[in-house]
């Protein structure tokens, strides 16, 4: 019998890949590829050695995907960065799934640090960034490194079409 948790892992990872596809244009409507070759595609890349390289795959970022009760931001958080430099991408972000609600729903977790070098990069003043993306903070004492900002998965698909058109505008 196959692990059930890995089974709901993959699920999760799979629909989180799948809204991001449909979200960005990428595949048609029966979420076959526009171009297979395209590498804005958001991906579940197949592991391979000892360095994790993440669950999902949507430039620039890496997803760490959780499909839990119980919530270890923090820590997931540590995972994701070690992971996106493993997989040399700037951006590793923790995406949880909701009990209960569909993916648009599951919460996608920021360090600060993160957060900070994205917001830098599409240029928003703090307050701009948080309400154009509908994120907020989590402060656990004077340790800036347990705080996090949070917002839902249907705005972070907002959040890597702007991302990609600014990296886009940049080159």
């Amino acid at each position: 019998m196959a692990n059930p948790n890995k089974t709901r892992g993959t699920a999760w990872e799979s629909a989180v890949r799948n809204f991001l596809n449909a979200f960005l244009g990428l595949v048609d409507d029966d979420g076959v590829f526009l171009d297979p070759f395209d590498g804005m595609n958001v991906r579940r890349p197949a592991q391979e050695g000892a360095r994790d390289i993440g669950d999902v795959h949507a430039v620039p970022f890496i997803l760490e995907c959780k499909d839990v009760k119980s919530p270890a931001v923090p820590t997931w958080l540590r995972q994701a960065h070690v992971e996106a430099v493993n997989a040399g991408f700037p951006y590793g972000v923790v995406v949880h799934k909701v009990r209960g609600l569909g993916v648009r729903s599951g919460r996608v977790h920021f360090d600060v640090r993160t957060w900070t070098r994205t917001r830098t990069a599409l240029g928003l003043p703090s307050r701009v960034m948080a309400e154009r993306y509908g994120f907020t903070a989590t402060v656990r004492g004077l340790d800036s490194g347990r705080w996090y900002l949070t917002t839902d998965v249907e705005r972070f698909a907002e959040l890597v079409h702007d991302v990609r058109a600014v990296s886009r505008a940049v080159r």
